[in-house]
Order: C-alpha cells, then structure tokens, then sequence
C-alpha cells in the first residue's frame, strides 16, 4: 500500500486499540496443579494425588471477569494429602475450577492446541496434579503440571458479518434482530463482537454476529485485524455487507467501489486462512435508498458475473486468487427497512440448504463405512 494509506491505517487502528479496552477476547494465565501428598515407607501407605485445574465454561462468563476477579492471574490446585496410620490412603487435593464463558480455544504458551470449550458445562483439564507418593515411586510425590494457557474466545454463531467500517452492519443487525449494537455516521462504531438472533415464524431461530469493521490491511494485524477475523472461523456462513455506494475510510485513504470493496475483503480473509472462502456466502448490498443506487446496483451484478474482466479497476495485489460465488445477491436499506424480509429468508434457506447436504455427506460417509466393514 502507498506509505500516506498505511499510515492513516495504522492511525485508525491505534485509535481503535485505545477503545477497544473494555472487551477481552484473550487471557493468558499462570496454572498449577497440585503436588502429591508423601507416602508413608513403613506401611506402604500411598499419598494423595494433587489437584487439577479445570477450565469449566459456563454461561454469563466473561474473559475480562476472570481478568477482574483474579488480577493476578495464578490458579493453583490443592495438594495432595499424607498418607498417615489413621489414613493409609491420602484424600485428593482440592481441583481448581477456571470458569470461562463457551466458545473458547486454549493453548498453551507454544501456542499448542490443548482444547475447546464450545457449550456451557465443558470441562477441560489444564494443569493435572502430581502423583501421591507409593511404592513405585519410594513413596515420594510428584509436583503438579505448572505453566501458562491462553483462553481465546472465538464466537460461535450461524452467520457472522463481514464488512468495512460503515457499511451499515449494525444498523442491518438491529433492523434483522433484537440487537442493539451501537450506531453513528461514523467508522468503528462497533468496537466488539455483537450477537444478534433472528427469529422466525415458525420459530426457529438463527445467529448472527456483527463483526467490527475490517480495514485494508486487516490480515497483517493492521486495525485490531486478527481479534476480528478470528472470529469469522467458527460462523457457518458468511454475509458479507457493502455500501452501494462505496467506501472511503478517510479523507486520507482512497475511495474504493463497491466492486473494490467485495474483492477487498475476499483478499483479506483469503491472506487470513484461505479455508475461510470455503464456508457458503451470501452479500447484501446496502443503503438502496440513496440516488442512483438501483444503476450501480445493476453494474455490480454484471461485474460479479464476469469478476475476471473487471479485474484491471483494482491493484494487482487485492486481487483474490479465486472470486467468491455468492448464494444469494440481496439489495437491501437497513435504514428504512426495504429488503429485509427477504434477506432473513435468504440467511434461512442458506443454512437449510447448508444442513441438508451436511446430513447427505453424513449418511454417504456411514454408507461407505458399512460397505467397507462387510467386505
């Protein structure tokens, strides 16, 4: 990118990072596991196994009341009780419950993956506690696991936003669900995750996450760009939402078309984890109600059949190795409300088709197993 555009980025995204402070979405802290209690030579008595810290997700959890209720950040487990004559056989040390919120990823400081909490009620153990000391080991314990996890939250919902600062996702949220992200005629108005739940006649209801707004950039970190991609990798579904008009960060950015802007944010998750164009798409094209949207509207369309000739308007860097083929086109006002109706069908019907072919491939899979097992 030109050095005046990276620097407006790098601007924003400092300005960004300095609001963002109320909402964690990481946490690294110290865990240990309780030592072994000491086994007792002369009647062959066995110590206590030590205590284990225990990750439990549970529902109203935070990362940042974890962060506010523990400052420090050190979860030990308790010790392993004696063995003794009146107790040949030592009790366990006391576990140490971590309570976080679901939809967590937890590594440790290596960043190797030790597990998931994906619903309330999820246990996982991040510390195990020594052994009580016994006849293998002379009667001597052994200390717990000790060392620093990360808790990463990732949201879990069905269809998760994605779009530049502006595009009018919240506003399209709030018109779709009972959400009440906050609104101005600003970028950055979303400074967290918002989720949102559309609920349908029938009842059947469906998730959607409002992501903070993407920049240029965003895949090498610029704005705050991996806590907001990150939580593109666990939504079914993409809906992605555009300005009919266009884009422009600020006076100091260029402005990009609605075009440009598409084939942008395809580059930007695609430099992320190419996996992420996998996942089905669909693309609501925002605030018809202004002058001339229905023509520009008409031009994008043609663009989108044929992405390839078109290619030329946009730096040969954001071009995306392969075009998105979206599901659904869906011109849309969330400020007056027009098309609405008709995008929450076309989420619904999304997510239908998206189910029955998972339960296809399901059935093919168990099928071929079958086969495989009688022969």
């Amino acid at each position: 990118f030109p050095v005046a555009v990276t620097v407006a980025m790098v601007r924003c995204g400092s300005a960004l990072l300095r609001q963002y402070g109320n909402f964690i979405d990481n946490l690294r802290v110290h865990v240990r596991g309780g030592s072994g209690g000491m086994g007792l030579r002369k009647l062959g008595g066995e110590g206590g196994n030590g205590g284990n810290v225990i990750i439990v997700s549970q529902d109203g959890m935070t990362l940042k009341m974890i962060k506010d209720k523990y400052p420090n950040k050190r979860f030990v487990a308790g010790v392993g009780v004696n063995s003794s004559i009146r107790s040949l056989k030592g009790a366990k040390g006391k576990d140490c419950e971590i309570y976080a919120p679901a939809g967590i990823s937890i590594t440790n400081d290596n960043g190797k993956i030790i597990g998931e909490l994906n619903k309330k009620g999820d246990r996982l153990i991040v510390a195990h506690g020594g052994h009580g000391g016994s006849f293998k080991t002379y009667f001597l314990p052994s200390k717990g696991q000790a060392g620093i996890v990360r808790m990463d939250l990732k949201l879990v919902a069905d269809v998760g936003l994605v779009g530049f600062p502006n595009a009018g996702k919240s506003t399209l949220l709030s018109r779709m669900s009972h959400a009440k992200p906050k609104i101005a005629d600003y970028p950055f108005t979303t400074l967290r995750p918002e989720i949102g739940t559309l609920t349908y006649s029938d009842y059947k209801r469906v998730s959607v996450a409002d992501l903070p707004g993407l920049i240029e950039g965003a895949h090498l970190n610029k704005g705050m760009g991996h806590k907001f991609l990150k939580h593109v990798e666990r939504t079914k579904q993409l809906l992605y939402v555009v300005d009919v008009t266009g884009f422009q960060l600020s006076s100091k950015t260029p402005f990009r078309t609605v075009f440009e802007a598409i084939n942008f944010l395809t580059k930007e998750l695609e430099l992320y984890k190419v996996e992420l164009l996998s996942k089905p798409a669909l693309l609501a094209v925002n605030k018809m109600d202004l002058e001339d949207a229905g023509e520009k509207f008409n031009e994008l369309l043609q663009q989108l059949q044929q992405p390839q000739d078109f290619y030329h308007l946009i730096p040969e860097e954001m071009v995306p190795t392969t075009p998105v083929q979206f599901k659904h086109i869906i011109p849309v006002s969330a400020l007056t409300g027009c098309g609405i109706e008709n995008l929450k069908t076309c989420i619904r019907k999304s997510l239908n088709d998206q189910d029955d072919l998972e339960n296809d491939n399901y059935r093919l899979e168990k099928l071929q197993s079958l086969r495989t097992n009688t022969f």
